[in-house]
């Protein structure tokens, strides 16, 4: 099914970016890099997101999803390439510009078109899948990752994830016809604004609820990189931890549909806000691997169970023709998030170390999920 392609593509362009992130954090440690720099290399993934990712969803509503797909996918595997090439600090910058900038035309890509494969009834069911992909490559990603820089250096480990986009750069470019067409929309799109969309209740909540959990999903990816080296983890051991939160994402997932059945959309968003605080309040008070996999997991529950759900209401809720725009807003939102979280925190651990980076995280997710909870009082966002 047209369905189960999407969800290899997503597998494996998203192992290649979420490798990325943990090698270029290690490396540019290796390098001599402070914590400030290293912020500042995780923020760039995000920049060119932040303002490009509304401008993708339209591109996607008015010729589809086949194009911009191929380019992403192709603009990642080469900018994975250019550290190899080229090694320092420099080009870590520029590669992480890059790498940031077409892997979200990708992601915007699926996440506005993924909804319409197979009809209404099958959207909860799709988005299901595609997280299950993305989960699975959370997985796949760091702990190719991590065994890559142990055994091959960190050099030969962008190579090794660079081959990850072959297959569907090859899959988009032979065989596009399991995508889906450009949807037809009956209104003027020169009098269409993204702020209208933003001004929609329901539709706000969901892009909040989305941006409160990628916080924690993005500060755990760049952060722990950088605790675990600062306690003598080696790279493999940082990648099976890393690992261990995707698992327990994918694990979630499965059972989503089921759960959405018995809960509204806003309990299991604030059920995923309270417990990542949880788990990062837990975090800096550990330094076993073993335990530090299990916080981990707690943490994947928690953030792992909200994006599926955030992802197809938009897409629910969003007017007919512009629902990849609308994953454009969402992603938008989510890199406000990727832009400032890692600068703070990188700026808050260079000051004061890790355990209020960890705790003032813990401390913004529960008051975040305490809003959310007087605000939606159990109905859906």
């Amino acid at each position: 099914m047209p369905i189960y392609l999407i969800v290899l593509l997503c597998l494996l362009n998203h192992s290649c970016f979420s490798g990325s992130r943990m090698v270029m954090s290690l490396y540019a440690l290796e390098l001599g890099a402070s914590q400030f720099s290293i912020g500042v290399l995780m923020a760039l993934f995000a920049i060119c997101p932040l303002f490009l990712a509304i401008y993708a969803g339209r591109l996607v509503d008015r010729i589809g999803p086949r194009g911009p797909m191929l380019a992403g996918t192709a603009g990642v595997g080469i900018a994975m390439l250019l550290p190899p090439l080229v090694p320092g600090m420099t080009t870590l910058y520029i590669s992480a510009l890059l790498i940031g900038s077409a892997f979200h035309f990708f992601f915007v890509s699926v996440h506005g078109t993924a909804g319409g494969v197979g009809g209404p009834e099958n959207r909860a069911r799709n988005y299901s899948l595609v997280s299950l992909g993305f989960s699975g490559a959370g997985l796949i990603g760091p702990f190719v990752s991590g065994f890559a820089i142990d055994h091959l250096g960190h050099l030969k480990a962008f190579t090794v994830l660079s081959a990850f986009t072959l297959i569907p750069f090859l899959l988009l470019w032979l065989k596009p016809g399991f995508l889906p067409k450009a949807a037809k929309s009956n209104t003027d799109k020169t009098q269409q604004r993204v702020l209208d969309l933003w001004k929609m209740p329901k539709l706000r909540g969901a892009f909040i609820a989305s941006g409160i959990l990628s916080a924690a999903w993005d500060l755990f990816q760049f952060y722990f990189p950088i605790y675990g080296h600062s306690i003598g983890l080696s790279a493999s051991v940082i990648g099976a931890v890393l690992a261990t939160f995707a698992l327990a994402t994918f694990m979630v997932r499965i059972v989503l549909p089921a759960w959405a059945r018995r809960s509204s959309e806003a309990e299991i968003l604030v059920y995923g806000v309270f417990t990542a605080a949880f788990a990062f309040v837990l975090f800096p008070f550990f330094a076993n691997p073993w335990l530090l996999a299990m916080v981990a997991f707690i943490l994947g529950l928690g953030v792992g169970s909200g994006q599926p759900m955030s992802m197809s209401l938009i897409y629910a809720l969003a007017p007919s023709g512009r629902t990849s725009e609308a994953a454009g807003l969402r992603v938008m939102v989510n890199n406000v998030a990727h832009l400032f979280i890692p600068l703070f925190f990188g700026s808050v651990g260079a000051a004061f170390g890790f355990v209020p980076v960890f705790v003032s995280n813990a401390v913004m997710l529960a008051a975040g999920g305490v809003l959310m909870r007087r605000k939606n009082a159990g109905a859906s966002p």
